[in-house]
Formats: structure tokens, sequence, C-alpha cells
């Protein structure tokens, strides 16, 4: 086996927990500020009512890609919800600041695309059950 056969599993794995980790903190950073998320998405023209629909998409589908449970669906979900709020909330350019958070959301999409399109890697519960049908 290759060098690059043994360590691919383990960069798949390090890749998705650190792809996936963003979407579990945010999930948790809006729980803990509920009421000025709900603000903050009204003032962008979003109800406030989908904040618990979001909280569950990034915290269930992040959980789903960290361990490696549907993920492809769950990482393809992630990218539409990425494109989405870089939509409605990420197309301003005024400052450095907000020039980097764009493309920090853009970059997400694009890692998220490609987990979508490439699967989770033999270190997942995906792969084991996969394993197991056989």
């Amino acid at each position: 086996m290759s060098d690059q056969n043994k360590t691919k599993p383990v960069l798949d794995l390090i890749g998705r927990l650190l792809l996936a980790f963003i979407f579990v903190f945010a999930a948790i950073g809006k729980i803990k500020n509920y009421h000025g998320t709900a603000l903050f998405m009204a003032a962008h023209g979003v109800p406030g009512a989908l904040l618990p629909l979001v909280i569950a998409l990034e915290l269930l589908a992040g959980l789903a890609v960290m361990v490696g449970i549907w993920t492809r669906w769950a990482a393809l979900l992630l990218a539409l919800f990425s494109a989405a709020a870089i939509a409605i909330f990420h197309h301003h350019f005024a400052t450095m600041n907000e020039q980097i958070v764009t493309l920090a959301e853009a970059s997400f999409t694009g890692g998220l695309l490609i987990l979508a399109a490439h699967g989770p890697g033999c270190l997942s519960l995906d792969a084991f059950w996969r394993r197991k049908q056989r």
C-alpha cells in the first residue's frame, strides 16, 4: 500500500471534521443568541420563524458530515444552505471583513460540493454500513 493510500482515510476524516465544525459551532451560537439571530435574519428579510429550521439544518447536517452518515446528502444540503447565505447575508463587499466572510462561505460551499461528489471516505458510518452489507 502506498503512503498516499495510508494517509487518505485519515485526511478524509480530518477534512470532514474541519469542514463541518463551522456549521455545528454556528448552530450552537444561534441557540445561545437566539433573539439576536432572529433579529439579524429579520433585518435581511428572512422570517425569524425559520431560525429553528436553520439551527436544525446546521446542527444535524454538520454532525452527519462529521460522523460520515448520509454524507453526500448532508454535504449537498449544507452547500445549498451556504450558497443561500451568501446570496442573502454576505453579498456586500464594502469592507475587507465582509469580503473575507463571503469568500469563506464560498470556500465552504466548494468543499461541501467536493465532499458530496466524492463521498466521506472509508472512515465513516456510510462506508461501515456499505462494508457490512457486502
